[in-house]
């Protein structure tokens, strides 16, 4: 029996197991202000496109995007669309406030952000712009429950303004009503963009239906929390904002026929990517739908997606741990610092990568 254990013990001490407990503090770096976008370019297809590989970076553009796809691949789209969730007002005692649409849950309920100088309590009316009324029913941890007097879209289509991120240091503008939307959105319900899918127009859509390339659409509402800041160094103590999505019978049908032709699934965004990983989330990709609060950091073992497009994320966020598990730790940290050194576009409104699935080994 001692015979046996030692055995046992040499054979694992020859298998590299290797537990990384990372920190938010891997994931920063610096980013010259001057890199970030806060409007789009003239058409959305005009953006650059950075293809990460194991064995090089290529910097193309986004118009090229075709010449690295083939027939048989799927490619993944979120068809969110974004409310324009902004609403600005004041307590009845004068006070001004802003609210942000954090989830629409019917026709005339809602949980929200409100920054004021004193938060409202249980009971408090808002008055908002243009004379629409709302009343604080209480709160929901960091967020409050909010009762209109009219139908929600009533409101947003009358007052409401487009809920850009924050580092677009600027008030919204007429151009964003229809830059700050994918071409192909359709499921109302987001308060941020799925930014990979802003630099698709018609034109390339059917360009690479053309290719036999097929499409299929998930639903992912975008949340404010998107961009919440990492606030534990440790990342196992970050409690990681819920989303809600939806995954069809249509799309684990064709992603099924994908890996049995030998094609590839390709993620537009990471909404698609954290649609279909949470839908596979026991290994087995099924149709779902409901709240998600995956986080995803390296060492998880994808289930779904071989290949994704991207844009540059902020440092810090759950969003780029999401895409350096992807692709690998070191590699991504070595992609930003090229894409500084070229001087990308970054963010919402910023340039894209075409990355690929990789096992990371740092």
């Amino acid at each position: 029996m001692l015979d046996y254990w030692r055995h046992l013990f040499s054979l694992m001490q020859a298998v590299p197991v290797k537990f990384t407990a990372m920190k938010k503090s891997d994931f920063n770096y610096q980013l010259p202000n001057e890199l970030i976008a806060r409007y789009p370019l003239d058409k959305r297809t005009d953006s650059r496109l950075l293809v990460v590989n194991e064995k090089k970076l290529t910097d193309i553009c986004f118009t090229d995007l075709p010449s690295l796809l083939k027939a048989g691949d799927l490619l993944v789209f979120n068809n969110t669309r974004v409310i324009p969730a902004r609403l600005f007002g004041h307590k009845t005692t004068g006070g001004k406030l802003e609210i942000l649409l954090e989830r629409v849950i019917d026709d005339r309920s809602a949980l929200a952000h409100i920054r004021c100088s004193k938060s409202p309590k249980a009971g408090a009316k808002i008055i908002l712009n243009e004379g629409y009324e709302c009343v604080v029913d209480g709160r929901d941890d960091d967020l409050f429950k909010l009762t209109f007097a009219d139908s929600i879209h009533t409101v947003l289509d009358a007052i409401g303004h487009m809920p850009l991120p924050p580092y677009i240091d600027r008030e919204d503008e007429s151009l964003d009503v229809e830059r700050y939307q994918t071409v192909f959105s359709r499921e109302l319900g987001a308060v941020a963009a799925p930014t990979a899918g802003l630099h698709f127009d018609d034109e390339i859509l059917r360009q690479i239906q053309a290719m036999d390339v097929d499409s299929a659409y998930v639903t992912l509402h975008v949340g404010s929390g998107t961009f919440q800041p990492v606030r534990e160094e440790n990342l196992a103590d970050h409690i990681m904002h819920k989303e809600w999505l939806t995954v069809d019978e249509e799309v684990v049908a064709k992603i099924h026929a994908t890996k049995e032709k030998g094609g590839r699934v390709i993620a537009v965004g990471t909404t698609a990517m954290r649609s279909l990983e949470s839908a596979a989330k026991d290994g087995t990709l099924k149709t779902f739908t409901g709240d998600t609060d995956l986080f995803i950091t390296p060492g998880y073992r994808f289930n779904v997606v071989d290949a994704m497009v991207t844009n540059f994320h902020l440092p810090e966020s759950t969003l780029l741990m999401l895409v350096s598990a992807f692709s690998g730790y070191q590699r991504i940290k070595d992609v930003y610092q090229h894409a500084i050194e070229q001087q990308y576009r970054f963010f919402s409104y910023g340039d894209a990568m075409f990355l690929s699935r990789m096992n990371d080994k740092d």
